[in-house]
């Protein structure tokens, strides 16, 4: 583990709450599990283990507080250099890939959202709005979804910054893509993580089937016209 934390493994900050603990712990399981790797020949079960022996002494209070004295001591205040999103250090935000990733699978869990609101209003919604909607225009929507889509763009905006900021274009936002290059990029950390993307092109048209080709650039599509129509929600 050599000078990282706890926290460093988990990408989160020394003051983070046991939900954060817990989400950054379920997020990096879904990529760093043995099973979700093995069809890609790549071992990563020592990543496993520390993502586990991180959360299983964080996620205790009384373990966590011997950590962070033994870690930091009576130097706990200081501001340590962690991978959260926001986090107050002064830095190119586009210098650490978690950063990237983390702003990522934030807009994906958005687009999401907002999604299953534009789905749960077109229940009832009147004829004329399934007309717009069948067209590609931006539906009505009642003042209170309005309002939480109008929030949920706000926030998408905040991460999609720091995607472009990072040089990271549009086609690759999605899982698929940001997962595949942040393991081979947490092996090395110091490497440039924009020509893993290239590589993550050759990966998809070597490896990938007719098939998973087409469900994947589906799915891309799916998520950027989600994503724009979203967009629309924050300037009304």
């Amino acid at each position: 583990m050599g000078n990282r934390t706890y926290y460093d493994i988990l990408g989160v900050s020394n003051d983070a709450t046991f939900e954060e603990i817990t989400n950054a712990k379920n997020n990096l399981a879904k990529i760093y599990h043995p099973d979700a790797n093995i069809r890609n020949n790549i071992d990563t079960t020592a990543f496993m283990q520390e993502i586990l022996e991180a959360y299983q002494v964080l996620s205790n209070p009384e373990s966590r507080r011997k950590y962070d004295a033994k870690v930091f001591g009576k130097r706990k205040s200081r501001v340590f250099r962690t991978y959260t999103v926001g986090e107050d250090v002064k830095e190119d935000p586009s210098s650490s890939f978690i950063t990237c990733w983390n702003a990522a699978c934030k807009l994906q869990e958005i687009v999401s959202k907002s999604n299953y609101l534009l789905e749960q209003s077109s229940k009832t919604s009147t004829l004329s709005t399934r007309f717009f909607r069948k067209i590609g225009n931006n539906p009505k929507v009642d003042s209170q979804t309005a309002e939480e889509l109008n929030q949920l763009s706000l926030n998408a905006i905040g991460h999609i910054t720091t995607l472009k900021l990072a040089e990271i274009p549009m086609c690759y936002w999605n899982q698929d893509a940001m997962n595949w290059v942040f393991i081979r990029w947490s092996q090395r950390q110091n490497s440039d993580y924009h020509s893993l993307f290239a590589k993550y092109d050759i990966f998809v048209e070597t490896n990938k089937s007719t098939t998973e080709k087409l469900k994947l650039r589906s799915t891309n599509k799916h998520f950027q016209n989600s994503l724009k129509r979203l967009l629309n929600y924050a300037v009304q």
